[in-house]
């Protein structure tokens, strides 16, 4: 079993407010889980309107399965106008 983990800091620009935060989580949230098969929570910056720290986390049998799906949330997150992506950081467990 290899779980891959992928943490995120990103700025919200537009955000005026915690709700206009938490709309563009919940679409980024949605979209992952349904369309990269990962869990996802965010675990920092919770009271700050334009900043939120994300981790992304996924779980297969082999390193190449993990490997793909980290390189694609990475992808994910560097091509969503609505945020910019301030850091990452991934590891495998």
């Amino acid at each position: 079993m290899i779980i891959g983990l992928v943490e995120a800091s990103i700025s919200i620009p537009e955000a005026r407010s915690l709700k206009d935060k938490r709309m563009v989580l919940r679409s980024l949230k949605d979209r992952a889980v349904n369309k990269m098969n990962v869990s996802v929570a965010e675990v920092g910056n919770q009271d700050q309107w334009r900043r939120a720290d994300l981790a992304f986390v996924t779980v297969a049998a082999t390193s190449e399965v993990v490997q793909k799906r980290i390189s694609l949330i990475d992808k994910y997150l560097h091509g969503d106008p609505r945020y910019v992506l301030v850091d990452i950081h991934t590891s495998l467990l």
